[in-house]
């Protein structure tokens, strides 16, 4: 794509199925570092990653060949094989444009996640984020 020039930074949150609580503290990093290596490969840069045990929180970098959704899709289809047989993610997920000015506070919110969720839990904090962002939403489908 000659002359494409592009800087689309996102904030991706997604959730485990119902919301369980499924990835081990044990397994956190391993899983974070096989995402990476997703997005990798399908040449998606990771500013950061993190989450707790019923979601994930991704910023990256999504180069305009690749739509979000088919991103998201691989991201959630290689991650749930990897983590086995009874490992689901839900099937929707939240993203958020960042302009560069805030990248650093986005960054800081994902690595202080679990000092964030002493104060509220994953359906709180995600309803506030649509919220925040103005996304317009009826509460009875935004986790069904």
């Amino acid at each position: 794509m000659a002359h494409t020039l592009v800087q689309n930074y996102i904030h991706v949150v997604f959730s485990t199925k119902d919301r369980r609580k499924t990835i081990p503290k044990e397994s956190e990093q391993r899983l974070w570092g096989y995402i990476v290596g997703i997005c990798k490969k399908e040449g998606i840069f990771v500013r950061e990653i993190g989450g707790m045990k019923d979601h994930i929180h991704l910023l990256i970098e999504l180069p305009p060949t690749i739509a979000l959704s088919d991103a998201i899709l691989t991201i959630k289809g290689s991650s749930s094989k990897w983590m086995g047989q009874k490992f689901q993610w839900q099937r929707g997920f939240g993203a958020f444009s960042v302009s560069a000015s805030n990248i650093n506070a986005v960054i800081r919110y994902i690595r202080n996640q679990e000092a964030h969720h002493k104060k509220m839990n994953f359906d709180e904090e995600f309803l506030a984020m649509l919220k925040k962002h103005g996304v317009k939403f009826d509460p009875k489908y935004v986790f069904g």
